[in-house]
């Protein structure tokens, strides 16, 4: 969990597995983060082996996020969790005991 925990972490791998790989893409959906903390919480990943920064050579040269093999494998364990939040979750932090 200390790899993965934490709000904007989550939330930038949903992203992540429901296909955004660019950075704006990644900062456009999710309004409260700044482009600050997005940066620091990729690099955060990149450093944990959950994702990689590649360049894709165009012009202008284009920077994406992409999900490692360690990164995909997180996959089931989000999906239990988002499952378990629909499920048990009635409002964002109000859950039933």
């Amino acid at each position: 969990m200390q790899i993965i925990g934490g709000k904007w972490t989550f939330l930038i791998l949903r992203n992540m597995f429901n296909g955004d790989t660019r950075f704006n893409e990644i900062q456009h959906d999710l309004s409260g983060i700044s482009p600050r903390m997005l940066s620091q919480r990729l690099q955060h990943l990149m450093s944990n082996g959950i994702v990689e920064r590649h360049v894709v050579p165009s012009t202008p040269p284009r920077v994406e996020y992409l999900l490692t093999t360690k990164g995909k494998e997180l996959l089931p364990v989000f999906q239990t969790m988002t499952r378990w939040g629909n499920t048990w979750a009635i409002m964002e932090g109000d859950v039933t005991p």
